[in-house]
C-alpha cells in the first residue's frame, strides 16, 4: 500500500469515522516480537507465552527490553522507545505483543513514529490496560489493533481467553454471548469498536491520541479505582462530548472497585447508568474483557456486530 493511498484512506476515515485499516492477520511462519513499553519482565516468565505462539506455528523473538530494569520499568525511556520503534520498523516483525502493562507507555507515545504502518501489512499491536495509549493513538490515526491479555498473564488464563486470542490473530470469527441482564430492548447494530482502559482514556482527553467516538461502539474497563473517581471520569468524558453520539457503550470488567468508610452511594454500574441515561444507545455490561480471568479478545478499529434479544446479547467480529 503506497503512502498516498494510506493518507487518502486515513483522511476519509477521519471524515466518515466509520472504518479503519484492518490489522494484518497472521499465518504460520509469521513473526511475533515480545517487548516492554512499561513495567519490566523477565524472559524466563515469558517462555510459556513464547511456547504457546510457537505451538500455533509462529516465530517468536524477544525485544532488547526483556530482562532490563530501571526502577519498575523495562529499561530506560530511551531503551523502551528504541525497542518499540525497532519492532514497528522491522518489516519481518508482523505483531508486537507487549509483555505487561502497569505504567510507562505514556512516556513514549509522542516520540513513536508510525510511518512504517504504511507498509502493505501493518504491524499488529497486542495488549491492554496501559497499552490503551497505543490503541488510542493507532485508532486516532485510522489503524486497528488487538485488545487482549498480556504474555505474563498466560498462566492464569482459561482456554476460552487463549482461544479468542488465537482466533483474532489468525482472522477467525470472534463470538461472545452474554445474558441480557438489564432488559435492553431488542435491536441490532454494527459499528467499529474503540476504547480500552477507562483511566487511560481519561488521561488522553484533550490530546491527539483519544480515539474518535462518534458513531462508534466505545469499550471501557478498569481496575482498582475509587467509585467517586469513576464518576469523575465518566463526567469528564460526558462533558467532553465523548459519550454523546455512540452506537453503543460496552462495559467490561470493573474490577476491585473501592469505596470510603462513608459510602459514596453508587456502585460502578449505577454510576455508568446514571451518566448515560440521557442517551438512547444500549449500554451493555459484563462483557468478558479487562482485568478479569476470562479476558476475551477484541479487535479495536474493526466492526462489531451486536444483536440484542430478550434473553441474550450476541457480539461478533
Amino acid at each position: 500500500m503506497t503512502k498516498s493511498i494510506l493518507k487518502s484512506l486515513i483522511t476519509t476515515k477521519k471524515t466518515t469515522l466509520l472504518s479503519y485499516l484492518p490489522i494484518s492477520f497472521l499465518n504460520k511462519g509469521k513473526h511475533v516480537r515480545i517487548i516492554c513499553t512499561a513495567r519490566s519482565a523477565q524472559k524466563s516468565d515469558l517462555l510459556p507465552a513464547a511456547q504457546l505462539l510457537e505451538s500455533w506455528g509462529l516465530k517468536v523473538s524477544f525485544g532488547t527490553t526483556i530482562g532490563k530494569m530501571e526502577h519498575q520499568f523495562g529499561g530506560t525511556k530511551k531503551e523502551r522507545l528504541a525497542d518499540l520503534q525497532q519492532a514497528i520498523d522491522d518489516k519481518d516483525v508482523h505483531a508486537i505483543w507487549i509483555a505487561r502493562g502497569g505504567y510507562g507507555t505514556v512516556q513514549l507515545i509522542d516520540e513513536v513514529h508510525f510511518s512504517a504502518f504504511a507498509k502493505a501489512e501493518p504491524t499488529t499491536i497486542i495488549g491492554y490496560s496501559d497499552i490503551t495509549l497505543l490503541h488510542g493513538k493507532l485508532q486516532s490515526e485510522g489503524f486497528s489493533s488487538i485488545h487482549s491479555f498480556m504474555p505474563l498473564e498466560l498462566k492464569n488464563k482459561p482456554n476460552t481467553s487463549i482461544e479468542s486470542l488465537r482466533k483474532a490473530l489468525f482472522g477467525e470469527q470472534l463470538t461472545v454471548t452474554i445474558p441480557n441482564t438489564f432488559a435492553l430492548k431488542n435491536q441490532e447494530l454494527k459499528a467499529p469498536i474503540v476504547g480500552g482502559n477507562l483511566s487511560i482514556l481519561y488521561s488522553l482527553l484533550g490530546s491527539n491520541s483519544f480515539p474518535e467516538t462518534k458513531d462508534q461502539v466505545l469499550f471501557i474497563e478498569d481496575i482498582d479505582e475509587y467509585v467517586y473517581h469513576l464518576e469523575r471520569i465518566m463526567y469528564s468524558l460526558k462533558r467532553a462530548g465523548k459519550l454523546k453520539s455512540l452506537k453503543a457503550l460496552l462495559v467490561g470488567g470493573m474490577t476491585d472497585m473501592n469505596d470510603h468508610e462513608t459510602p459514596f452511594g453508587k456502585n460502578a454500574v449505577e454510576i455508568i447508568q446514571s451518566l448515560t441515561a440521557d442517551y438512547d444507545y444500549p449500554v451493555i455490561f459484563n462483557f468478558p474483557a479487562g482485568h478479569i480471568e476470562d479476558h476475551r479478545t477484541i479487535i479495536l478499529g474493526k466492526e462489531i456486530h451486536i444483536k440484542i434479544t430478550d434473553q441474550q446479547i450476541n457480539l461478533t467480529q
